[in-house]
């Protein structure tokens, strides 16, 4: 049995209207599900960078690659789980928060190096950036106090050195 693991696919781009539907429609049209989707403009505003996470053999991981090259806005593919990279995602969470526990959430927060960005009476939303474990862990400790919204990013990532 073909082992299924997380991919992380950068794709350079072209910065022009159509690039990401064209993408998106590539993927949709071969079965393949995109777990998360960054994009942004690089250094260069005529380029963009589409961080793609996707599950599966390598089969389908080089599929995937080999479909994105054919694309004509397609500059460049990187596959970054075969370097030693840096990956981040960035989560906003509006979490319930009473006197009794704001503390507690706040001391979470701490631990975890996120955020407060806003406070009411009745809320907290954190800011937090990690990888994929540190997240969870936040989150799931955060549960019990009641998350009332969760907004993410999804994972940008870039080569170490």
């Amino acid at each position: 049995m073909t082992e299924t693991k997380r991919h992380i696919i950068s794709a350079l781009v072209y910065n022009k209207p159509g690039v990401l539907a064209r993408i998106a429609t590539l993927f949709a049209a071969r079965g393949y599900n995109i777990d998360s989707l960054a994009v942004g403009e690089t250094e260069n505003p005529d380029i963009s960078r589409m961080t793609i996470i996707v599950r599966g053999d390598e089969k389908i991981l080089e599929q995937v690659e080999k479909q994105l090259n054919k694309l004509i806005d397609v500059i460049k593919v990187y596959e970054f789980s075969k370097v030693d990279h840096i990956e981040r995602d960035l989560i906003l969470v509006k979490v319930n928060a009473t006197n009794k526990t704001r503390a507690e959430i706040i001391e979470i927060a701490e631990i975890f190096r996120a955020k407060i960005v806003d406070v009411s009476h009745q809320n907290l939303v954190l800011e937090i950036t990690g990888d994929e474990d540190k997240l969870v862990a936040f989150i799931n400790l955060l549960k019990p106090y009641g998350i009332k919204e969760l907004v993410r990013t999804g994972v940008i990532a870039i080569a170490r050195g």
